[in-house]
């Protein structure tokens, strides 16, 4: 799941709309349990859609949330699990995040738990550089999930790749194969570009030294990247390249954060900084945010004006007018091309527990 699919789900109203979540488990014995508790929560949804609205009614919408719930396959689920039912939309999620466990019968699909654990989750490309063939994925903490959009996979197809080396003593056969390996992994950058472009997340690479230098010498995506893992990964599963890389991408992701508050305070002494959410909420709005800093759990439900700028603190969080505006400035900033850095708990306890430094 990324943030087009939660877009996607929440453009899909339709009266009713169901939502089940729950948590789920990776290994056994804890997931022998995970279908008995999605059944009872069916059961949940059956009675509720039928008391709302009928046998005959709700009838259609069963029958599809029946046919969805047969093709899920234990043997593969993370840690939570969401599926959403309509008229038009019968999707389930896998997710490496839990779930509280709910059922919500609706006009609109419940996202807001999905966006606050999206959102505290850190997502990152993984490229894997190689011959035969240059892989993607995108990871989730430990887990990776290949890319098979645009030209993903990518084979080198050239010289020095599935073409041989030329037989001439006149050409030097190493340079010869070095400069189209970077032609290649030109053509792997250019590919990523629209990629990262939809998607601006943290890089890490692999790859063999030679092949890392070569990506670093011709990518314009070089500053994205994050971490690196030298060594030959072509037959690696995703499974274990994900347990590999994740050390290498958390231990920098730690070492962003304490730059980013150094960068904070330094912004502070500059006045490009706002404080607090309600500040920083106008700020964004104004399209004036570069790096919006968020301490991991801070939830702040809210009501809107009519102006859009203005907030008012709720009790009542499940109310419909009632958004968690934390979820809705994140989005906002990224919407906007600015940065998103989550820091720990309390690191801003004296600036309202969200600051932003500000572009101008």
């Amino acid at each position: 799941m990324n943030y087009n699919d939660i877009a996607l789900l929440d453009s899909a109203q339709g009266q009713p709309s169901l939502t089940i979540t729950l948590p789920t488990h990776r290994t056994a014995p804890e997931n022998l349990q995970d279908p008995i508790r999605l059944k009872n929560l069916i059961t949940e949804a059956a009675s509720r859609l039928t008391d709302e609205l009928g046998k005959r009614e709700a009838g259609p919408l069963l029958d599809r949330l029946e046919t969805l719930v047969a093709e899920i396959d234990y043997r593969y689920t993370l840690d939570g699990l969401a599926l959403f039912v309509n008229d038009a939309v019968a999707q389930t999620f896998m997710l490496p995040f839990t779930l509280p466990e709910r059922v919500v019968v609706d006009q609109s699909f419940a996202t807001r738990d999905l966006l606050f654990a999206m959102n505290r989750t850190p997502l990152y490309w993984v490229l894997v550089l190689s011959e035969q063939p240059t892989r993607l994925y995108r990871g989730a903490s430990e887990m990776l999930v290949e890319v098979t959009e645009g030209a993903f996979p990518l084979t080198h197809s050239g010289p020095g790749g599935e073409m041989g080396l030329p037989n001439d003593p006149a050409i030097n056969s190493s340079q010869y194969r070095d400069e189209h390996h970077r032609i290649f992994f030109r053509a792997v950058d250019e590919a990523l570009k629209p990629i990262i472009a939809g998607e601006p997340l943290p890089l890490a690479v692999v790859g063999v030294d030679r092949y890392l230098a070569f990506f670093r010498e011709v990518s314009a995506h070089a500053k994205q990247i994050t971490a690196t893992l030298a060594g030959s990964h072509d037959k690696t599963s995703a499974h274990d390249l994900g347990k590999l890389i994740w050390p290498e991408v958390e231990a920098a992701i730690a070492e962003r954060r304490a730059g980013m508050l150094d960068e904070f305070g330094a912004a502070i002494g500059a006045n490009r900084s706002a404080s607090s959410i309600g500040e920083v909420w106008r700020c964004v709005q104004e399209g004036r945010g570069d790096t919006l800093l968020v301490e991991e759990d801070f939830r702040y439900p809210a009501r809107v004006d009519a102006s859009g700028m203005q907030l008012t603190p709720a009790d009542d969080a499940e109310s419909a007018d009632v958004k968690d505006v934390v979820d809705e400035v994140i989005a906002k900033a990224l919407n906007m091309g600015g940065r998103v850095v989550f820091v720990a708990n309390d690191s801003l306890a004296d600036h309202g527990r969200i600051a932003l430094i500000l572009r101008y």
